[in-house]
């Protein structure tokens, strides 16, 4: 590997979370965005041609060492992995409610849950997956919710186009037919 694959691959592996390329490019100021992009692909071929338990993948507008998929639960199980907490079915769905809908109000919320989510959304402030982006023009000027990177990163996401269409719940969500 180049001494800039190296050096990168140091940063992301003590980093512990996304890095964006701008922060790794104030590793070395004489690598040009497009070097730092050729050496996360020299990482990343490192990893996949040697068959590391880790590899480098793109999330949520940066750059992370992670375990591969198939190693995932059996670490989980052995419990050497930090478990992220859980959310409630009621905070998941308030929480796809602003991933989908985003920037939206809490009424607006409430109107499509049905029930009030004060306590959800202060939840999912405390956890850093949701955030005040703005505020309405309409009366009172209520503040409006938007997702965080950290949502972005918790999902493993890279973008929030990566969400699923709805299309794609309704056959997702389809029964399928039991055999008579």
């Amino acid at each position: 590997m180049t001494p800039l694959a190296k050096l990168l691959e140091a940063a992301l592996f003590a980093g512990g979370r996304p890095i964006p390329i701008e922060e790794l490019r104030g590793l070395d100021g004489e690598a040009s965005p497009a070097a730092i992009a050729m050496a996360l692909d020299e990482i990343r071929e490192c990893y996949d041609q040697q068959g590391h338990g880790i590899e480098l993948i793109e999330l949520a507008g940066g750059w992370q060492v992670l375990t591969r998929p198939e190693y995932t639960e059996t670490i989980e199980r052995a419990q050497l992995a930090a478990r992220p907490h859980r959310l409630s079915s009621a905070a998941l769905e308030s929480l796809a409610i602003i991933a989908y809908r985003q920037p939206i109000g809490r009424a607006d919320i409430e109107e499509i849950r049905g029930v009030s989510v004060g306590g959800m959304l202060k939840t999912l402030l405390e956890r850093g997956l949701i955030d005040v982006v703005g505020r309405a023009e309409g009366l009172g000027r209520p503040l409006l919710y938007g997702t965080t990177p950290l949502f972005l990163e918790q999902f493993a996401l890279r973008h929030l186009g990566e969400l699923p269409r709805a299309d794609e719940f309704a056959v997702a969500l389809r029964a399928e037919p039991r055999p008579l």
